[in-house]
Formats: structure tokens, sequence, C-alpha cells
């Protein structure tokens, strides 16, 4: 018997399990391709797909590991961007009638749009996150850049180093202090228009906020989410669930909230008018995903008598079809948070809606849509150029009507 033989034959086949392991979990044998879109046939749909080249064209990931919507994830996750900048803005304050103390970042544009006119993008970032965040400076200094003075809001609690100053956090669709920071907008600018735009929980937010009443979309041009999962009971079951290790995300997700809340744990407990009690801070140092956490802290800040009632009321999925201004709704397929089930309701909503186009990558991720050419990331990702151009087109839309005159979308 030849064993050097067969020993070369079990180091050929090791190596080809690995290579082939490797190629199955970085997905390199998948295709790259343009935006998946559902959308009607509109004279603004039509406009929007010669005036929008990323709606056509193909979105290129890194070579080497841009195709895995885990790495996308995980990158995006750990760094947010790279090489961000940082754009000087002012951070304002603002009293809430609860006694909460909403705060967000103003950062004036760069220089004129390329209409002339005065754009404010009003932004909700994704969930605990804040205007101090990479994806979000990164995409606020590009917007700065092509004219946009923008908005930024930092959800309640999730500054460091702001204590709270009511017995309440930022919940999934809480849209207070959304709604002050776009008011303060309206009235400092009253020339100004305004892009509405949502980062994952953010577009929920948004989305809602929009569709909860008929004046909140006053002077708003469009609105834009990006990878949201619409609707929350929905949401949490699937995070429950194993397939695309998205038990393992919604635990480390929990972690991260659970060391929000508690970093908070002293006004919590402290403030007057308190819902929150000993007992429910014990079932939140036990708990192990996002949905035992939102039934033993986060629902109670509203005082919704149960999770069902929580999901239900704060999902966007019941307001969104009352949205009227153009919306354009971003997902990516390989997005390891956001289950496939999901991506039914914005599909649907494109179908039955003239103004709404829901555009779904293959790769990306959960707020990745990293570019590159084979290792190193771009700075500047796809989703943030694709937000501007897509915001340029409207803008350009709307300048481009007859004053006066009702155009159909």
């Amino acid at each position: 018997m030849n064993l050097p033989a067969m020993f070369d034959g079990m180091k050929l086949a090791a190596v080809a399990t690995i290579l082939y392991v490797i190629v199955r979990c970085l997905n390199l044998k998948s295709t790259t391709e343009p935006p998946g879109i559902t959308y009607q046939d509109t004279p603004l749909s039509r406009y929007l797909l010669k005036s929008c080249p990323l709606l056509t064209k193909e979105y290129i990931p890194p070579l080497l590991w841009g195709k895995s919507g885990h790495l996308q994830t995980a990158l995006y996750g750990k760094m947010g961007r790279v090489n961000t900048p940082s754009p000087c803005g002012v951070r304002k304050f603002l009293s809430m009638p609860d006694g909460a103390t909403a705060t967000f970042d103003l950062f004036e544009a760069l220089g004129d749009h390329s209409t002339g006119d005065d754009i404010t993008m009003v932004i909700c970032p994704g969930i605990g996150n804040h205007s101090e965040k990479n994806y979000i400076r990164t995409f606020v200094d590009h917007s700065q850049r092509q004219g946009y003075r923008c908005a930024v809001l930092n959800h309640l609690g999730a500054l460091p180093n702001m204590d709270l100053t009511s017995p309440r956090m930022f919940t999934y669709g809480c849209t207070w202090e959304y709604a002050a920071m776009v008011s303060y907008v309206k009235e400092a600018f009253p020339q100004t228009a305004l892009v509405v735009v949502g980062f994952s929980l953010g577009g929920n937010i948004v989305c809602k906020f929009l569709g909860e009443n008929r004046s909140n979309q006053d002077r708003v041009l469009c609105c834009v989410s990006v990878c949201q999962g619409y609707n929350a009971l929905r949401a949490q079951e699937t995070f429950l669930q194993w397939d695309q290790c998205r038990r393992l995300y919604n635990f480390v997700l929990a972690d991260n909230m659970k060391k929000l809340i508690l970093s908070h744990r002293s006004s919590l407990l402290g403030l007057n008018s308190s819902n929150i009690g000993d007992a429910d801070l014990g079932r939140l140092y036990a708990a192990t995903s996002l949905m035992q956490i939102d039934d033993s802290i986060m629902r109670k800040f509203h005082g919704y008598s149960s999770l069902k009632e929580y999901y239900e009321q704060e999902s966007c999925v019941h307001y969104i079809h009352n949205v009227t201004v153009p919306l354009l709704l971003v997902n990516s397929a390989d997005d390891p948070l956001v289950h496939q089930s999901l991506l039914a309701i914005p599909r649907t909503l494109a179908e039955k809606m003239p103004n709404v186009i829901f555009a779904l990558t293959q790769h990306g991720g959960h707020l990745g849509f990293f570019e590159g050419a084979v290792l190193f990331p771009q700075p500047l990702t796809w989703i943030d150029k694709f937000i501007v151009e897509y915001t340029d087109a409207i803008c350009h839309w709307e300048k481009d009507q007859p004053s006066g005159q009702q155009v159909d979308l």
C-alpha cells in the first residue's frame, strides 16, 4: 500500500473541503445583479428609472467577502464605515410635554443644491443609534456636500453621557421625538422642503410618522426607508429562529439593548410616574432576546397591556398605506436580520400604490452595502450614493413641475 500517496489524497480532499466551505460561506458563486425593482408604471417611475442609474445598474460588493450578508452586517456593526469623516453640527435640545429631553444634531449644507432650493434631510438612525455613529456621519457628510442640510435624531437614551429626564427611552415606533425635530426644522427654516430618511428601526419610525397624520407629510418631498422589517410582531417571531443565525443576532442585539437600558437604571427607577420596577429589571437581567426585553421593559414606557398590543401599535405596517409622497423602500435579500417573509409587505405596497418603489438588492446585509474592488471597502457605500441620487431626482422632478399643477405620480 502506498501510504504517501494516500496522505497526499487526504490533503487534497481536506483542501478541497476547505475551499468548498469558503466558497459556500462567502457565497462566492452568487452573481452580481441590479436591484430587483417593484413599481407601477407612472410618469414619476419612468423619470426615476432614467434619472437614477443605480436603480438599474448592478451593485457590486467587494469580491472576496461582500457577497456574504453576515460579513457585510458584521462589518457594519463593528465599524459602521471606513475612513469616517467628522461633519460639524450643532446639537439642539427640545423639551417634550412629558418631561423628556429630545436632542438632534443640525448640519448645514456645504454648498448649494443642484436645484438651487433649500432642502433638509430629516434622518432617523437605527436601534440605539445617534448622530455620532460612523454610518450616519458618512451619510451626513455626503449629503452636505450635495447641498442638503441634515437634521439627525438622537434616539432617547442612546447618547452616551446624557441622562434621561423622564422615565422612558426610545421604542420601536414612538414618533414623538422625531415629530418634535421635524416641527423645529419647519419652524426654523420656513422655506425648506423636507426629505425623510430612516435606517432600520428608524425606517419604521419615519414611515409610521408620515402615515399617522396627513399633515405630517406637508412640505415633504419624499421618504426613503432602508433595511426595516415593517411588522414588529412577525419580525420578532422570526428572530427566535436559528435560520441564518438569526437567534444569535437576537442575543447580541438584546445584550446591547440590555446594557443601554441598565446605563439609565437610576433614571428609570428614580423618576416619578415610572412604570418600571425592580422586578422588571430582574427579568431584564435574565433576558436573552429582544422580545423578552420588550415585554419586561419597553412596552411599559407607553403603558401597553401586552406585547402583542405594543408590536401592533408601533409597527408602520398599519400606517404606511396612508403615505402619499414618493416612497422608496430598500432592503437586501441577504439581510440576516430581516426574514424573507417580511419582504412581501413592501412588495405588495409597491404593486398597489403608485407612489411606492421597492428596491431589493441581492447583497448588502443589514445596513452594509459596502463597495470595493477585492478586499478593502470604499468609504462611501452604495446606499449612501443611492439615497442621494434618488433624492436629487425627486427634487428635480418637483422643480420641473408647472406651478400649482397636479401631476400623476
